[in-house]
């Protein structure tokens, strides 16, 4: 079972886990306001996923904008960066599907089937 993690009124999260439910895929749905990842769960997913940690932020988010994070998050060490993240899950990048041995941010339909093995749509 994967987890999703989402923002129940975003667009592309409603798309995703539409597009898990059709595909029969089992997953834990977690609401990210409501339960927020803890920078340990941040670093974990980073790990797994090979990504670089700006591949976390939601950079097109009004409070990514409001905060001036662009301009900021270079100067930010990485345990900076993972604290913000934790403390405000409107700054995470969504959705965010972990699985055993990956985790993906933002839903590109093509990436998600590969890491579930699932056959390409006919």
């Amino acid at each position: 079972m994967v987890l999703f993690v989402e923002y129940p009124k975003c667009s592309t999260c409603q798309k995703a886990k539409k597009w898990l439910e059709e595909n029969g895929i089992e997953f834990k749905d977690r609401h990210i306001l409501e339960e927020n990842p803890t920078a340990e769960e941040l670093k974990a997913w980073k790990e797994k996923s090979g990504l670089p940690l700006k591949r976390f932020f939601n950079t097109s988010g009004m409070k990514y904008k409001a905060l001036e994070l662009k301009d900021k998050l270079p100067d930010m060490s990485e345990e900076e960066q993972f604290a913000l993240l934790a403390a405000d899950g409107m700054l995470v990048k969504r959705p965010v599907l972990a699985g055993e041995d990956f985790v993906l941010t933002g839903f590109r339909e093509k990436e998600w089937a590969e890491k579930l093995k699932l056959a390409p749509n006919s």
